[in-house]
Order: structure tokens, then sequence, then C-alpha cells
């Protein structure tokens, strides 16, 4: 009979240490804490992200709104003066210089970009090549 609760004393004393060393262990308790702070910002990431792509695709459609009232603002200024001051020569109109239909329909305004380069040759490499004494 003593083998019995000696034998029954290892294993309640074995569940006892279990369930202490499973609650009162601080490293497990930090590696759920730290489980759940890495969960807690893999969502907030998550709605961070949601949030900016649909922030912009906002943003692009008022700016594709603002385009084409624009294009429409200046399409109806340019026919007014036109229809308003017909005789008007055409350097002092400030509407001279029209959308066409092509140009219209289409998202982007024509633009003369800047060169930043000459038409001629500078004088640096012009062909001519040093006597050679």
């Amino acid at each position: 009979m003593t083998w019995e609760y000696a034998l029954i004393g290892l294993v309640v004393g074995i569940i006892i240490g279990a369930v202490a060393m499973r609650f009162g262990n601080s490293k497990l308790r930090q590696q759920h804490s730290m489980q759940y702070e890495l969960e807690k910002t893999k969502s907030e990431l998550a709605d961070y992200r949601e949030e900016l792509t649909s922030h912009f695709a906002r943003s692009a459609e008022l700016l594709d709104n603002m385009a084409r009232d624009y294009r429409q603002l200046y399409q109806h200024m340019a026919k007014g003066s036109n229809d308003l001051l017909p005789n008007l020569p055409g350097e002092k109109n400030p509407f001279a210089w029209q959308l066409t239909e092509a140009e219209a329909d289409n998202d982007q305004m024509p633009v003369e970009m800047p060169r930043d380069y000459s038409e001629g040759a500078s004088g640096l490499l012009r062909g001519e090549r040093p006597k050679n004494s």
C-alpha cells in the first residue's frame, strides 16, 4: 500500500509541477504576448495598406475628373472667344490654341518639352581637326 501512495503522490506531483511550469513560465507568457502583438501589427498593416490603396484610387479618380473639367472649360472658353471675338488676330486671342477632337479625347495635352541642347554644333565638335605639328 505504501507503493501505491508513493506512486499516486508521484503522479500528482508531476501533474502539479507541469501545471505550475505551464502557467509560471515567464518566457512562455512573453512568447504568447509577442505572438499577439505580431498578429495585431499584421492586421494594422493590412488595414493601412487597404486604406492607402483606396485613398490613391479616389485621388486618381478626382484628378481625372479635374482634368476632364479643365478640358471642357478650356474648350468652352476657346469656342466663346472665337464666337464673340471673330476678328481678333490669333496672337492676341488668349484661346487661339484649341484642342483638336483627338486631343480632347486624350487625357494628356500636347506639351512641347524644352531641349537641353542647341540646334547646331557649338564649336567644340564641329568637325574641325587640329593640325598636328
